[in-house]
């Protein structure tokens, strides 16, 4: 009897770790999850955070509680790497980054001890926005582009390697002679020292420019000139669904020149256009959570994503794009933190000779 007993546990032990990953089940009933939050308590990425926070513990097996854990400094990198240095791979904690994070990655600082490719994506978090000019001015669209040639232009920059590398690099492109005036705060008081006539180039997030943006449009103030764009399902630009009337990046710099932008510039324009808007904020796993747990995640941002909660608030609260995740998300994820060597290398050598940037370990 005892025999037989033995036999068949042994054949049940065998079976259960003979199933598929996914097959077996993730249950965090009674357990705390934490998601770390490398930002201070009330910016973008800590609601962001704590909107996901409550409606992950609703979705994921168990009903776990989910708390987030802010953990500022230098720029969100001191958090990314505890995070790696610390997390373990069994599902309780996470971390949600930003374009802030990913730009010390992409820039390749030495003081990020991390790397995104030993991170799991459950969530990526796309957003927009978009670039405007002063009618004073002159030019009443893009198509008249060509009039700012030699116009000296003035916009109010939070840092050269912050989110606003983007325009600094876009705005060359274009060809257009912009002073990147540094130590504004936030793209809010860069508004509004666009409305005081101070500055007379700006951009804003989806969100802040259908918000106050918009209405200087309306009056005759601004004039808008592109979007950043969204990525589509095959990765290429798309136009911004919030700004359907206005070209993405790409479609601006065609409309110049009459050809679609390349060459080390444009890629390395691409690769923080891309880590800044279309997939700015990431909700990752560390290295070697087992896949049983990271479909656990998955599956319950999908549920997430249907919940009447999510789409009654998530407009308000996060911005108008979905967030994605699965084999979509993983294609986001893996375009906002990659870049040619070469590419960093022309970011890093243009920042030190045009603005003497100093890197860390230069």
């Amino acid at each position: 009897m005892n025999r037989r007993f033995l036999l068949a546990a042994s054949a049940a032990i065998a079976l259960t770790t003979g199933l598929p990953a996914q097959a077996q089940t993730v249950d965090f009933k009674g357990k705390t999850i934490t998601m770390v939050i490398p930002f201070g308590v009330g910016g973008g990425s800590d609601v962001w955070g704590r909107f996901n926070a409550t409606l992950l513990q609703k979705h994921l097996p168990g009903q776990p509680a989910v708390v987030v854990k802010n953990q500022p400094g230098g720029g969100s990198v001191s958090g990314a790497n505890l995070f790696a240095a610390t997390a373990k791979p069994d599902g309780m904690t996470v971390l949600g980054t930003s374009g802030s994070t990913q730009f010390p990655y992409l820039l390749g600082e030495s003081h990020v001890k991390f790397d995104y490719k030993d991170w799991i994506p459950v969530l990526a978090a796309p957003t927009g926005g978009a670039a405007y000019i002063s009618s004073k001015l002159g030019v009443k669209s893009l198509k008249e582009l060509d009039k700012l040639k030699g116009v000296k232009m003035h916009y109010a920059s939070q840092g050269l390697t912050s989110l606003d590398l983007v325009p600094l690099l876009g705005f060359r492109l274009l060809g257009l002679d912009v002073q990147h005036v540094t130590g504004f705060p936030g793209r809010g008081e860069g508004r509004l020292a666009f409305e005081r006539g101070e500055m007379n180039i700006d951009y804003q997030t989806t969100s802040a420019y259908l918000r106050s943006s918009m209405p200087m449009v309306k009056s005759g103030q601004a004039v808008p000139l592109f979007s950043w764009g969204t990525l589509d399902k095959n990765g290429n630009l798309a136009r911004d669904p919030n700004f359907p009337e206005l070209p993405h990046f790409e479609e601006a710099y065609e409309m110049a020149f009459g050809k679609k932008p390349s060459g080390i510039e444009w890629d390395a324009m691409r690769a923080f256009l891309v880590a800044g808007f279309p997939a700015q904020k990431l909700l990752v796993l560390p290295k070697g959570t087992p896949d049983n747990i990271v479909e656990a995640y998955r599956a319950a941002v999908r549920a997430m994503l249907k919940d009447p909660e999510y789409l009654a608030k998530r407009d308000e609260l996060i911005g108008e794009y979905d967030q994605i995740t699965d084999k979509e998300g993983e294609a986001l994820y893996k375009a906002a933190t990659t870049i040619s060597p070469d590419a960093r290398q022309w970011v890093r050598d243009y920042l030190s000779k045009t603005y003497d940037v100093k890197f860390t370990g230069q």
